[in-house]
């Protein structure tokens, strides 16, 4: 039997497939269970080991999915036949599900109009698909919301919403799936889903196909976003050696 699970800093990173996740949320959701993934990365999974309440936040996800191509090496080493699902991804196949599922889906983060231009787009590629936007208000760094994010809060409500996409970054949207998670009981699915939005409002291009498929991601937004030097050496070098030199 393949093992698709392997640890990371003391978290348990779960490599599964696409069509494993959907699984998996479909099925907790027939039980009538909640379902947080967090998909992880070099990027959150450094800021866990060096930030003890971060660590313990991500700990009480349900699923902590390989969104990264430095941590799907890691899994390779660590002789995990794991599997990499981008967030987008990801979030792209939610979106699916939710209309063939009749599940009401919001957007909430992002900036510069990115979730209300996201759920336009969606709206095109699934007509049936029932979806809203809120920018979310001011989140603190450890996910507290301000007063416009209140009355986002209410308003999420109002729409009983089934899937919640927030899209503050790290470690922002985590916290605050942690704390207002109860305050939503009809959601059956969160997820922290990063820079997504900027990538369904045309904001932000993604690598062409054949790059995201052979992994190479990271190439292509260091060709076009050169700043990001430090932080794809962190996720490519640094971060796979502290991983597998952990114990």
């Amino acid at each position: 039997m393949n093992v698709i699970t392997f640890s990371v800093f003391n978290l348990v990173i779960h490599g599964y497939s696409l069509n494993r996740l959907i699984q998996e949320i479909l099925t907790r959701a027939s039980l009538g269970q909640q379902t947080w993934i967090v998909t992880a990365n070099p990027e959150i999974l450094l800021h866990a080991k060096k930030d003890s309440h971060y660590w313990d936040t991500i700990r009480h996800a349900d699923i902590r999915s390989v969104d990264g191509f430095g941590l799907q090496l890691v899994g390779w080493f660590k002789g995990s036949k794991t599997s990499r699902v981008t967030g987008v991804d990801l979030a792209d196949e939610i979106a699916k599900v939710c209309s063939r599922q009749n599940w009401t889906l919001v957007l909430v983060g992002g900036q510069n109009g990115a979730a209300d231009k996201s759920a336009w787009m969606l709206r095109k590629r699934h007509p049936e698909l029932k979806v809203f936007a809120e920018d979310g208000g001011q989140i603190s760094i450890d996910g507290i919301a301000d007063e416009e994010g209140e009355k986002a809060m209410t308003r999420i409500q109002e729409y009983e919403a089934d899937v919640i996409l927030a899209a503050f970054g790290h470690p922002k949207q985590e916290y605050w799936i942690a704390r207002y998670r109860d305050r939503f009981p009809s959601a059956k699915l969160f997820i922290g889903v990063g820079g997504t939005f900027d990538f369904w409002s045309g904001n932000t291009k993604r690598a062409p196909k054949w790059m995201q498929t052979v992994g190479l991601e990271w190439l292509y937004r260091l060709i076009t976003q050169p700043k990001r030097w430090p932080r794809i050496f962190s996720a490519l070098i640094v971060f796979p050696i502290k991983a597998l030199s952990s114990k």
